[in-house]
């Protein structure tokens, strides 16, 4: 059976996280006091743009040059439309990444989370080439985690766990299981057809995100979630043999 923990912390967020959300918090702070010309500078510079790798950057200097163009795949990922978009990221990547952070410590969560980042540019590369509009938004790498989190949450103990859960760190540490193991959990399959379903929506036009005034980069959310899901075991530290919550089973 699995000892539940009783009286869980009401905040208890990995520094990585609160680190990463600050870092946010500042840029979107910063881009509210400069001149209007400079926070499109910004945006230019670090937000991604398809524009830049179809030959439109000839006729259109783009801020930092080939600098800029490997910056963005990720940097982007920093800015974001308004206040209300950056809350309702920080909202989705504390609900899903605290965990994740737990298990994979600072240097390897923000690592993944770039890797997660840059496939959610690429996917939307193929899907806007050679448009103009900056893409921003942290939305890739949490769906990202989000994948990552799906991979472990919700297994026997685990921090989404149907049938108790460990404290927030034991939790984080349970065994992982395979993709096909994964969805072969029902709320796994419910929670990932959720999601999809929402993204869909997004592509059709007939929902929004909070705080997102233009297009939803949808397809960036897709990129980053199967990158999160297909690369969770490289990044992974855990092995089952090792896990603590093996010692945590009782027959």
């Amino acid at each position: 059976m699995i000892e539940e923990e009783r009286n869980p912390p009401a905040f208890n967020v990995p520094a990585v996280l609160m680190v990463l959300l600050a870092v946010m918090a500042i840029i979107q702070g910063v881009r509210q006091f400069v001149p209007e010309d400079m926070d499109v500078w910004i945006i230019y510079a670090f937000g991604f743009v398809p524009g830049r790798y179809a030959g439109h950057a000839l006729q259109v200097p783009m801020p930092l040059g080939a600098f800029g163009d490997v910056l963005g795949f990720f940097t982007y990922s920093l800015l974001h439309g308004s206040w209300m978009h950056l809350a309702s990221n920080a909202l989705w990547l504390v609900a899903f990444g605290a965990a994740v952070a737990r298990r994979f410590a600072a240097l390897r969560f923000v690592i993944f989370g770039v890797v997660c980042a840059v496939a959610g540019a690429l996917a939307h590369l193929a899907t806007h080439w050679g448009e103009l509009v900056p893409m921003v938004g942290a939305s890739a790498a949490v769906s990202g985690y989000m994948a990552a989190a799906i991979r472990f949450a919700f297994s026997p103990g685990g921090p989404l766990s149907p049938m108790g859960r460990l404290d927030p760190e034991r939790a984080a540490h349970v065994p992982a299981v395979g993709i096909l193991a994964a969805f072969r959990n029902r709320s796994v399959i419910a929670f990932t057809a959720i999601w999809m379903a929402f993204n869909l929506l997004f592509g059709l036009g007939v929902t929004s995100l909070a705080g997102v005034d233009g297009e939803i980069a949808w397809q960036a959310h897709v990129g980053g979630f199967f990158a999160g899901l297909l690369l969770f075991g490289v990044f992974d530290p855990v092995r089952p043999a090792i896990s603590e919550y093996e010692n945590e089973q009782e027959i």
